[in-house]
């Protein structure tokens, strides 16, 4: 392939760096918007002509992902050619802020009956809606896994992929098109609830992509392609793992108490506590669980707490930190705007965040926490809530399932933002429909 000798220099965002126009064509090429000359010299209408650019070398190919706007826009991309596919998945995580991830929602008549129900999820009829906050006028799809198994637990999602444990393996399905991995079967021994947390550690298709798994005692990892798991027992009066996040190449963890470290898995597991000053204002107040987000160079704490004041009475309102790691100690400071960027969370800590830089691109608004649950009422299946506003009431009333560990229930019946970039090597076709 041509990309093998693609050269890796700093990529240019600016617009001028980039032809005027691009459309992929079913031959593979691209079709380039040009000046045609003028016999009077004023300018004419632009002329198309098409040029066999699936040998670009990847730097370029990142310069075009990265004025990218939204989902579909990358599956035309990755769909053009081969070597355009190859470009898409090895584009660097660090740019996965430019357009917004899509909203994944389960089904909810089958979530309201398994939220009843102390039965597991039945994967075979196990349905969800995805949606892209960019392009919103779209009609929602609706898919479900194949060859699903009789019932699962959920664990998290991760690139694209949804987590589940049906006792003795790891389903990875495929978010987008329902298809699913199965890992190796784990060591006897382990019972139904003893995992509440999964993630990958790349992506499924990439050479150093790991599943971990979260017990009460130990992490347990197992290598995409080997046959086997590697167990790491946590150190004693290790705390719950609360999420799991990925920041300048180190992995970073908070737990149950609200504390950061660093992990590491060679020669063998171990965290290391990042021992940071808390300011006074992040003990004001009733707080519930916060959220990690890596939002491009700053690793962020997101916080809600129940406040007072006389304008608003008793009201919950959303207030951002960040890890200031260059001071030793390292110190929380709290951050008043996000400027140019927007966050998305959602209610169950199993599922990841997400950060996207310039969202008015794909109308979306900056200084804002998207909230995967709707106000009542709302046509849009998520909240926008600007930094430090107050919280609507028809929000706040979730906010007591804050206060429970991931995964105390093991069901997939909250809705949650899901990111496919880097998600899998494959070309990522329509998804099967549920009619």
């Amino acid at each position: 392939m041509a990309g093998s000798s693609r050269g890796r220099v700093p990529v240019d965002h600016s617009p001028q760096a980039l032809p005027t126009a691009l459309s992929p064509t079913s031959e593979g090429k691209v079709a380039v918007a040009a000046d045609r000359p003028s016999v009077s010299g004023s300018p004419s209408p632009p002329f198309y002509e098409h040029r066999d650019w699936t040998d670009l070398l990847d730097v370029m190919l990142h310069q075009v992902i990265a004025l990218l706007s939204s989902f579909q826009d990358f599956l035309a991309f990755a769909g053009t050619s081969r070597s355009w596919r190859s470009a898409a998945s090895s584009f660097p995580s660090i740019y996965t802020s430019t357009f917004p991830p899509l909203h994944l929602k389960p089904d909810a008549r089958y979530a309201r009956r398994q939220q009843d129900s102390a039965t597991r999820i039945l994967l075979s009829k196990c349905k969800w809606q995805l949606v892209d906050p960019s392009r919103t006028a779209l009609p929602p799809r609706c898919l479900a896994p194949r060859n699903a198994p009789s019932s699962a637990h959920y664990l998290g999602s991760s690139y694209g992929y949804l987590i589940f444990f049906d006792q003795t393996h790891c389903l990875l399905v495929n978010a987008y098109t329902g298809t699913k991995t199965k890992s190796p079967k784990l060591r006897p021994g382990n019972n139904f609830g003893n995992y509440y947390y999964g993630i990958l550690t790349a992506p499924l298709n990439s050479s150093n992509s790991c599943l971990l798994l979260c017990s009460n005692t130990s992490m347990f990892q197992w290598k995409s392609g080997t046959h086997s798991w590697v167990e790491q027992p946590f150190a004693s009066g290790g705390a719950r793992i609360l999420q799991i996040v990925f920041f300048k190449g180190q992995m970073f963890a908070i737990d149950f108490l609200q504390r950061i470290h660093i992990m590491q898995f060679l020669p063998q597991l171990a965290m290391h506590e990042v021992a940071a000053v808390r300011g006074e204002d992040m003990v004001i107040g009733l707080h519930f669980k916060p959220w990690l987000v890596v939002c491009g160079e700053r690793l962020l704490l997101v916080d809600l707490s129940v406040v007072s004041d006389e304008l608003y009475g008793i009201h919950g309102k959303f207030q951002g930190f960040h890890l200031d790691l260059s001071t030793e100690p390292a110190k929380w400071v709290e951050i008043e705007k996000l400027e140019n960027w927007t966050l998305f969370i959602t209610f169950d800590r199993r599922n990841p965040t997400f950060s996207c830089m310039s969202p008015e691109r794909w109308g979306g608004k900056s200084n804002c926490i998207y909230v995967a649950r709707p106000i009542e009422g709302s046509d849009e299946p998520w909240t926008a809530i600007e930094l430090g506003q107050p919280v609507p009431s028809t929000t706040r009333a979730i906010s007591s399932s804050l206060m429970r560990p991931p995964g105390d229930d093991g069901h997939f019946n909250q809705s949650h933002f899901i990111h496919f970039i880097q998600s899998t090597g494959e070309p990522m076709g329509a998804p099967e429909l549920c009619l």
